[in-house]
């Protein structure tokens, strides 16, 4: 009888050594580590609920982006549907009106566009860089350059004038807004993975 409880006590003790020296499932698996994030612009907004201020030192910005049916919009003004909305980019300093760099999106002609649009010494830019599909991942990058701003999507590349010297920059995030003049006619998603700098 006490041998039988001995090999029992020593089983128990075995059992609660190999639970304690395995790591739970939950630590070992980080699905959130590459995840793309949601930022949802309000209906009757300009802005993204996730523009939070947040400073960069940055050369080049890399990131993927995708869209669903909420891009799809009709604006009151007819004129108004052709004005770019902003997607994702930076500041040089910290005036975007003044030296910055981001990508823009439209929904026009029955197609979903992004841009390259900056502004450099206060002068606005813009250029259509290509259409993009609903639902499906985008490869996006702005690069810095000595006097240029490059815009690529999907590999196409466009650019854009730019003013300040050097080939890197100390500036800020600048995050999802709808418009021009109007503001959001409904909620509007986009996904948004930044691959590099990463933001925290």
């Amino acid at each position: 009888m006490k041998s039988t409880l001995k090999q029992f006590v020593s089983f128990i003790i075995i059992v609660e050594l190999l639970i304690s020296c395995t790591k739970p499932v939950m630590e070992q698996m980080d699905v959130k580590q590459d995840a793309f994030k949601a930022y949802i612009i309000p209906k009757g907004a300009h802005y993204s609920n996730q523009s939070t201020v947040h400073q960069l030192i940055i050369d080049e910005m890399q990131f993927k982006v995708q869209f669903d049916s909420s891009a799809v919009y009709t604006t009151i003004s007819p004129e108004n549907q052709y004005d770019i909305n902003k997607l994702w980019g930076f500041t040089e300093g910290t005036d975007n009106h003044l030296n910055s760099a981001r990508l823009g999106w439209g929904y026009n002609e029955n197609k979903l566009k992004l841009y390259g649009y900056a502004y450099a010494n206060g002068l606005r830019n813009s250029v259509e860089i290509c259409s993009v599909e609903l639902n499906t991942p985008i490869d996006c990058n702005i690069k810095i350059s000595e006097g240029l701003y490059l815009f690529t999507v999907n590999g196409k590349t466009k650019s854009l004038p730019r003013s300040v010297i050097g080939t890197n920059t100390v500036g800020y995030q600048l995050y999802p807004y709808f418009g021009g003049d109007e503001t959001a006619p409904h909620d509007i998603q986009i996904l948004i993975k930044t691959l590099s700098p990463k933001l925290l």
